[in-house]
């Protein structure tokens, strides 16, 4: 029941809830490839027009990454324009669309099951329109929970949504696990020059026609669940001001913060909305140098290599086809743990205490990764330091980037802000991972020396350029680019 002084906490966390479906989502499309690149690599091997190459493999499990740049650079536009809420819900209205074309890209028109570059194409355009979805979503969802949580608890909030991209990382892990069974995922072994053979053809042929599909098609039931819920819930009350809807907002915040704190913060948001113009650098340029350069350093340091070609380096560095799976799993269960422990530090530490920490652990788990690779050190001790390194991540600029994006920057400038940055980090996100198979065929203890160098580089950066924010309000931090702006 709520109370007319305090608000209601469930209310906010029944919004919240929804909300992050997004994220779940999010970690869902981005993760799916992991399990499902072997055997949509092993049936785009058998087109007879053209040569799939590793280049081609690179770049189609990577494509989703290019709808993830449009959707976010895109999300600021939308997100003023239509607001939040609405926002979200062609997000989840993508993520569909895309579910159900990447199980059949044929879409009733091309040969079904016939490997071609017509339907690599029409593959590739639909996890670009999921991408599209992950980019509003990755934008959006912070910025709502951001707009809508009170200050005191806003960073526990907000890493909320890195919890559930790390959840529905997790569960796809499990679905494409499950759904391969006790099927075998094919062996791809490099013959030079980009070419590539199928070792275990016969035995991985369910695996090759139907289990990348299903994979691809599970996405379809989280997604249709996301675009259901979100339509139930308020729009954000900082949107609502910004349209001069005072009443409904104040409502919104009373039921969230109470009747008298609902007033108070009203007045501060209807404050900070007119005391700037809407131009991207009416707070002067550190305040997007910093957001920038935390989106590039969060994608640079090389988590999404990782996670999105997990069972392939696992199998790499010395596992089995199977036991690569497992570990996956295994991988996925310690980044949910790190993830709620920061989400239940990072308002009492803080932002940046976390982010130099985590940087630092991840540093030192590529250097030794690094060392382990040149001197070809497989099992049990590579896997140890991968998985320490993404708990690292998990710790720190994992939740705690998601909760510096939603708050940094002041309302006047918020949403274009956020939709620069986050197109950012899905820009630096695609070229990581884009590059990482060839990078990794190439030298993969280098690889993982370049990516602890930058995690230390971005240690230095947070304990130099960042603020801390916690326990501040939204318009409180706006203020403290106001120095620099005159």
């Amino acid at each position: 029941m709520q109370n007319q002084e305090k608000g209601s906490r469930s209310y906010l966390f029944s919004i919240v809830l929804v909300a992050v479906l997004g994220g779940l989502l999010f970690g869902y499309d981005t993760a799916v490839i992991s399990g499902a690149e072997k055997g949509l690599q092993a049936f785009f091997m058998g087109a007879k027009d053209f040569t799939y190459t590793d280049f081609w493999h690179g770049f189609t499990s990577s494509s989703a990454l290019i709808g993830c740049i449009i959707g976010s650079a895109f999300s600021g536009l939308l997100a003023t324009n239509f607001g939040r809420k609405k926002s979200l819900i062609l997000a989840g209205v993508l993520f569909f669309i895309s579910a159900w074309g990447s199980m059949n890209p044929e879409t009733m028109v091309l040969a079904k099951g016939v490997p071609n570059m017509t339907l690599l194409i029409v593959f590739n355009i639909y996890r670009v329109i999921g991408g599209i979805g992950v980019g509003l979503a990755s934008a959006v969802c912070p910025m709502y929970i951001g707009e809508i949580a009170p200050s005191n608890i806003r960073g526990m909030l907000v890493s909320w949504n890195q919890f559930a991209i790390i959840f529905g990382q997790l569960v796809v892990y499990f679905v494409n696990f499950f759904i391969l069974g006790s099927h075998i995922a094919p062996i791809i072994e490099s013959i030079g020059q980009g070419m590539n053979q199928i070792t275990n053809g016969a035995d991985a042929q369910w695996a090759i026609e139907h289990g990348w599909r299903y994979m691809f098609g599970s996405e379809m039931v989280p997604a249709g669940l996301f675009a259901l819920l979100i339509s139930l819930v308020p729009e954000t009350p900082r949107y609502l001001a910004s349209i001069g809807k005072d009443a409904q907002a104040e409502t919104i915040l009373a039921k969230i913060n109470g009747a008298t704190k609902a007033k108070e913060i009203l007045g501060e948001i209807k404050a900070t909305m007119t005391e700037k113009t809407e131009k991207l650098l009416a707070y002067g340029v550190l305040c997007i140098f910093v957001g920038i350069m935390l989106s590039v350093f969060q994608q640079a340091v090389g988590i999404n290599a990782v996670l999105y070609y997990a069972p392939r380096l696992f199998q790499e560095m010395g596992s089995g086809t199977d036991i690569s799976m497992t570990q996956t799993v295994i991988m996925g269960v310690v980044n949910i743990i790190f993830t709620i422990s920061a989400a239940t530090l990072i308002d009492r530490v803080g932002r940046k205490r976390l982010l130099v920490k985590g940087a630092a652990g991840m540093a030192v788990c590529m250097a030794v990764l690094s060392i382990l690779a040149y001197f070809g050190v497989v099992g049990l001790t590579t896997t140890i330091f991968i998985v320490a390194y993404s708990a690292f991540f998990m710790l720190s600029w994992g939740p705690a980037y998601w909760v510096l994006i939603s708050e940094i920057f002041p309302n006047s400038i918020r949403s274009k802000a956020v939709a620069l940055c986050i197109t950012v980090q899905w820009i630096v996100n695609y070229a990581v991972s884009a590059t990482f198979p060839s990078l990794s065929d190439w030298n993969l203890g280098t690889t993982f020396l370049i990516y602890g160098f930058i995690s230390a580089i971005s240690g230095l950066f947070a304990m130099k350029c960042l603020p801390e924010t916690k326990g501040m309000t939204l318009e409180e931090i706006g203020s403290i680019w106001k120095s620099d702006a005159k």
